[in-house]
């Protein structure tokens, strides 16, 4: 079984799951940009062009993550999850309609989760 690169912690899938009953599916992208871009961005289905640079990382709870390509050869040997705070999140991203923010927490993977990673999918 492959190793995953991205989870969810349970405060972050209650939030998911406000979202989808709101809005539908959903999905996530990261861009890796200064300000905004540094945080994952949760869109509905369709809300957001994923780009031909764009790979697709994994899913949490049922939603496609995505990450530019460039921000993920910094972080391709890093565990990612996904979290959320109280406040303030980036302007477009649907859980600031909650005033919640999603933020991510990370760690490198050990050399055993390296040698069976999921494969990543680019969107080109």
């Amino acid at each position: 079984m492959s190793n995953s690169r991205i989870a969810v912690t349970p405060a972050a899938a209650a939030v998911i799951q406000q979202l989808k009953d709101s809005y539908g599916e959903l999905f996530f992208h990261q861009s890796g940009g200064c300000c905004e871009g540094s945080y994952p961005h949760c869109f509905e289905k369709g809300g957001f062009l994923i780009g031909s640079n764009d790979v697709k990382i994994g899913q949490i709870e049922s939603c496609d993550f995505y990450m530019a390509a460039d921000q993920f050869a910094y972080w391709q040997h890093t565990h990612l999850t996904l979290d959320v705070m109280p406040g303030r999140a980036a302007g477009f991203s649907l859980e600031s309609t909650l005033d919640m923010a999603f933020i991510i927490h990370s760690r490198l993977f050990t050399e055993a989760e390296l040698q069976d990673l999921e494969p990543i999918i680019n969107s080109g």
